[in-house]
Order: structure tokens, then C-alpha cells, then sequence
């Protein structure tokens, strides 16, 4: 038979997952393969592009799909595991796609209204290239859930240096050596790094790093004791950033502060994109070359007049 879409690989790996266990992607692949009956040439069979086999590549958009549908979570990076819903829903195996759709536009929704942004959806008036561009996105995003659940999985002090290195690969710090700084663990007066604007150390930016549960939001009392730490160490500038986000009242405090000092506040979301841009601990996988027409090329050949 065809490979199956991933959409038809969900419920069945969901089964495979009811035994309670931990599964890894690529220990799903033999048995779901004698699920669907596919031949060795099938299970090996590659994208055109030669860098994954497809049937793998289909079980890993599965479980993530079922990861962000709630019925799975992952222990830890690469780690798949049934909950309580996942096993409720096998109960009624044929209400599986409708709740997955369902939970997916909701949270899709839900982002559209946070960020205020229109999101393609893929349908029959796209054109072949918009289409394209809106796949992109979705698996851009998919990367950027990714880097937030590995740093989750990585000790608080991991992140501290993260964020120290990413601020360097933006751009603050410029060409001085060792011009970020990560501070002690203990008794760090509220400042977990520090970058170095210029040779003599006379700009800096302090960094506050929060490794918080996705929906573990940053309150404002947080905000207000990294003023007072910058007010300590005598500086001006701040960057505040969390794998999670900051409430409403965080956001509002921030942006009442007077000219004098500045904070930036940086959420999970716009720290996994910053990481993606900027080539931090991520890697390019291919690249896709989108060509047209040279119209210089083509008008200087004479017309057919019959």
C-alpha cells in the first residue's frame, strides 16, 4: 500500500503509546510499518530531496501533532508518552481527527489573537508559491516549539549562558573578547549576565533569565525586583527573558518606566524565533531555490507571427 499520511499515523501510534510507556520516534517505525503493511522499499523510501525517508518524517509530524493536540507529552527531548486525554480519546478512536483538528484551530486561533496576525491557511485558492510560504511557516513554528522544549529540558544555569550567547550572536558586544559574562549561581543580586557594549566596560546590558514552564507567565514583582537590581548595579539597561511569557501587568510596568531606564522583554516565542535567525543551536537542513522567468532573456527573441 501508499505510505499513509501522518494524519492516518495518528491514531495508531496513539494506540502504541497506550501501554504507558516511553517511545522514541524511531521505535514506533517497525510497527507501525507492519501496521500499514509496508514493503522494506516503502519503509526506506526517501524524499526526492534524498535527506529523510518520508514514512519516518510522517510519524514524527504525527507526534507532534498529538503532542500539540494534548493527548501526548514528551518527558524529555525526542520522548513521547500518553496522558489521561490520550487515553480517554482511545475510547472513541473515531473522534480522534475532529479533536485534533478542533484543538489545533483553537490554538491557532488563540495565537492569532495574542499576536494579532493573520495566519495563510492552505486551501484550493493558494497559489502554488503561497502555499509553499505557508508550509514554511508551519514548520518554522514547529522548530520554534522545539527549541523551547529542549531548553526546558536543559538546567537553568544551561540557560543563562544561552541567552548570554544569544544576545552575542545579535550583535551586542560587538568584536570585544569576552564581551558576555554569565555571573555566579548563587547570590547573582538578581543579574544572571552581563554584555559588554564597549573595551572598557563603561555600556553594558544586565540580562535576567527565567526558565518557566510555558504557562508559568512572568509577574510584574519580577520586573520590578530586576529594576531594582539595575538600579544596584548602576545601569540603564535591561533584558528580561523567559521561555514562558509575562502578564499583562508585567507588559504594562514595563512600558511605564521613565526614559531613564529601558527594559526589553523577550517571551518564549520571540526567543525561539530570535534563536532560529540567528543560527543558534539550530542548523539549515536544505535549501529550496525558487526560480522564474528572465524576461530579458525571453524579449529579445523574435514572435511567432503565424
Amino acid at each position: 500500500m501508499a505510505i499513509p499520511r501522518y494524519d492516518e499515523i495518528q491514531l495508531p501510534a496513539l494506540e502504541l503509546l497506550s501501554d504507558g510507556n516511553l517511545w522514541r520516534p524511531k521505535e514506533l517505525e517497525k510497527p507501525l510499518a507492519r501496521k500499514f503493511n509496508l514493503t522494506e522499499e516503502e519503509l526506506n523510501q526517501m524524499y526526492d530531496s534524498g535527506n529523510k525517508p518520508i514514512f519516518y518524517d510522517r510519524i514524527n509530524w504525527a507526534l507532534s501533532y498529538l503532542n500539540m493536540a494534548g493527548l501526548v507529552f514528551k518527558p524529555k527531548r525526542g520522548v513521547f508518552q500518553i496522558n489521561e486525554k490520550g487515553i480517554e480519546i482511545l475510547k472513541t478512536p473515531e473522534k480522534i481527527l475532529s479533536f485534533i483538528k478542533s484543538k489545533i484551530e483553537n490554538r491557532e486561533s488563540a495565537k492569532r489573537k495574542k499576536t494579532d496576525k493573520k495566519i495563510i491557511q492552505v486551501t484550493s485558492d493558494l497559489t502554488p508559491e503561497e502555499a509553499l510560504f505557508t508550509s514554511f511557516q508551519g514548520i518554522k513554528e514547529s522548530v520554534f516549539r522545539e527549541i523551547i522544549d529542549t531548553i526546558l529540558s536543559k538546567s537553568p544555569r544551561e540557560f543563562e549562558k544561552l541567552v548570554v550567547k544569544l544576545l552575542q550572536k545579535m550583535g551586542y558586544g560587538g568584536e570585544i573578547k569576552n564581551s558576555g559574562t554569565v555571573t555566579q549561581y548563587v547570590n547573582d543580586k538578581g543579574i544572571d549576565g552581563i554584555i559588554k557594549e564597549d573595551i572598557l566596560g563603561f555600556g553594558r546590558i544586565h540580562i535576567q533569565a527565567k526558565r518557566y514552564a510555558r504557562e508559568n507567565n512572568v509577574p510584574r514583582e519580577d520586573i520590578q525586583k530586576f529594576v531594582g537590581a539595575l538600579a544596584v548595579a548602576q545601569s540603564d539597561k535591561g533584558v528580561f527573558i523567559t521561555t514562558s511569557d509575562f502578564t499583562k501587568g508585567a507588559y504594562e510596568y514595563t512600558e511605564s518606566l521613565n526614559s531613564s531606564t529601558k527594559i526589553v522583554l523577550i517571551n518564549g516565542d520571540k526567543l525561539a524565533e530570535y534563536m532560529y535567525e540567528h543560527n543558534l543551536g539550530v542548523q539549515t537542513e536544505r535549501t529550496i531555490e525558487l526560480k522564474k522567468l528572465d524576461s530579458d532573456f525571453w524579449d529579445v527573441m523574435q514572435e511567432d507571427k503565424n
